[in-house]
């Protein structure tokens, strides 16, 4: 049903083919908590880790929110970085080479608030070499028709995907949001327009408030939950996404050790991602990798694949 395998010329409890694409465990860091993956490679062992998604990148340059951007709650934390970086240009010049000599596959995260945006940075990444393949962030307002969220309108979601299809020829990854009322259509729509898979969940729009000042503790007002306590939520909506569609399902949310990203993949997830946890863990990914090979082992399961979808309810 997926097109993931563990293929017979990959030995281990933990490499997977997830799109093609040959990683050495499930686990993957996360866009948007690994920066551009080179600035973590003195405090974390990068080729350990089964990719890396760098942060998001715009056909241009973006500064960002103002501060504060970060505010940490209780199990967990709230965000609003405003998609600040250096755009696609730069990455390709400044940070690709460099991660060309780690054995990590490294998936671009791509984003925009146009269709024409995602189809430009996309664009200027296939001439680049070294990445594995695209995580297209469907989580912005479309500008183009009055801000409704790429994300919250599956006819919004199937345009940008059928637009970028063509012109990716690497693996294509589409994120999904949580904040929509059902998350099938969405996953649906983006299977129908051509996705290789889809990775879920992003963050949960929230709001802190400092009650001596009365005012949001995030600079932007608004901000997206992550961490720890979205997991439950994250669980079902990985769970009811992989009933829905036939590619893979990459899962996300809270996840803190091998035991965690164990339950992503009992719900249906075939690879996992680690974010909020990189925060005061750098080198989270790696040792989640370990834990889940770990528990392999307590378990008696011979490979990672025999646990996806295992889940009875």
């Amino acid at each position: 049903m997926s097109s993931v395998s563990t293929g017979r010329q990959a030995p281990g409890a933990l490499r997977i083919t997830l799109c093609g694409v040959e990683l050495s465990n499930p686990v993957i860091a996360a866009s948007g908590t690994f920066g551009y993956g080179v600035e973590f490679k003195d405090v974390a062992d990068l080729n350990a880790i089964g990719g890396i998604v760098v942060k998001g990148l715009s056909r241009e340059p973006i500064r960002g929110n103002p501060p504060p951007r970060l505010f940490e709650t209780e199990g967990g934390m709230i965000n609003s970085i405003g998609l600040q970086n250096i755009g696609a240009r730069a990455f390709v010049q400044e940070k690709l080479p460099e991660l060309r000599g780690f054995h990590t596959a490294i998936f671009a995260n791509v984003f925009g608030y146009t269709p024409d945006d995602y189809a430009e940075v996309i664009r200027i990444l296939e001439d680049a070499e070294g990445l594995a393949g695209y995580e297209l962030n469907v989580s912005c307002p479309n500008t183009k028709h009055g801000g409704i969220y790429f994300s919250s309108d599956p006819s919004l979601l199937g345009e940008v995907v059928r637009l970028v299809r063509p012109l990716a020829h690497r693996p294509l990854i589409v994120k999904l949001s949580p904040n929509v009322s059902r998350i099938e259509p969405l996953a649906l729509a983006a299977e129908q327009a051509g996705a290789d898979a889809i990775s879920l969940v992003n963050t949960f729009v929230s709001l802190a408030i400092d009650a001596h000042t009365r005012k949001p503790r995030i600079g932007a007002g608004f901000g997206g939950l992550s961490g720890p306590a979205i997991k439950p939520i994250a669980l079902r909506l990985v769970y009811e996404a992989a009933q829905a569609v036939h590619i893979p399902v990459i899962g996300l949310g809270g996840i803190r050790t091998g035991e965690d990203a164990a339950e992503f993949l009992v719900a249906g997830a075939s690879a996992v991602q680690v974010g909020t946890v990189s925060f005061w863990d750098p080198a989270a990914p790696a040792r989640i990798a370990r834990e889940l090979d770990e528990y392999l082992r307590q378990e008696n399961i011979k490979h990672v694949q025999e646990l996806v979808g295992t889940l009875q309810i």
